[in-house]
């Protein structure tokens, strides 16, 4: 039911058909993600789909490790994820834009992985109903690029979905932050904000790039500035629609000159 005319409405719509007031999640939603009700979050597509990319990137990782430095099988290089598309801040400066990308897919280990795909499964769903498919990506793609962008800038090698991971946090409160005196909207603020402290907190920790959580989080927040969704099919969400596409665009063209460089990267360490 809407809040504002009360109009009875599917519990997918963001914007109702009636009156047009914009809805936020439900209380049903939010409760889901609070407490124990946190530890078996819902799945959908979306989540679904990332997490897979990431693990096929890993599992990459894992076979690459395995042919080009003879370790066992489960054991990764560390020089393997920089052959891969990790940031490395000499090689973006020679030109090697696209590892602000790839280095978003790559991941240094198995607890890694394990920790950042547990909050991308929460998360990814929670911005999906929020936002909608079209600001999911657009903030997914734009965050890898603030973050990894921020931990070139300080120079530190970095890499894993822990960016774009912070950069759906920011996504989130920027919907808290929009609307301050919307008890929904402050739920969602505290709810958020305890694990925004929590994961800056642990971004302290040796090994983990600072830079690069800080710099996705600014990267979903700009994102979440522009507002909830509209109307379906008006020129504000088409434009989206289309920023979309372009992130999805820009992304493959990332995989596609990343796996270019590991070819020429591997044809020349054959022939030395």
């Amino acid at each position: 039911m809407c809040p504002n005319c009360r109009a009875f409405i599917t519990a997918t719509d963001r914007v109702c058909p009636y009156c047009g007031v914009q809805l936020g999640p439900r209380a049903i939603d939010l409760r889901s993600s609070q407490l124990a009700a946190s530890l078996l979050p819902r799945a959908n597509l979306t989540s679904i789909i990332v997490l897979i990319i990431n693990a096929t990137f890993f599992l990459i990782e894992l076979i690459v490790s395995r042919q080009l430095s003879n370790t066992p099988f489960g054991v990764l290089n560390p020089s393997v994820a920089v052959y891969l598309g990790a940031e490395y801040p000499p090689a973006i400066h020679g030109g090697q834009w696209w590892r602000l990308i790839t280095a978003g897919f790559l991941h240094g280990g198995f607890w890694h992985i394990a920790v950042i795909s547990w909050s991308l499964f929460i998360l990814v769903t929670q911005v999906e109903q929020s936002y909608g498919t079209s600001r999911l990506i657009v903030a997914y793609v734009l965050s890898t690029i603030t973050g990894f962008g921020m931990a070139y800038f300080f120079g530190s090698v970095a890499l894993g979905a822990s960016a774009p991971a912070f950069g759906l946090f920011g996504i989130m409160l920027a919907m808290g932050l929009r609307h301050r005196s919307d008890p929904l909207a402050q739920a969602v603020r505290a709810h958020y904000g305890q694990w925004l402290i929590l994961g800056l907190v642990l971004s302290f920790m040796p090994g983990v790039s600072l830079s690069a959580h800080v710099g996705g989080l600014v990267g979903g927040v700009l994102i979440g500035l522009g507002g909830l969704p509209g109307l379906p099919n008006t020129p504000r969400e088409l434009f989206w629609k289309v920023l979309a596409g372009i992130a999805i665009a820009v992304m493959l063209y990332a995989f596609w000159q990343d796996y270019l460089s590991f070819r020429y990267l591997t044809s020349q360490m054959s022939n030395t």
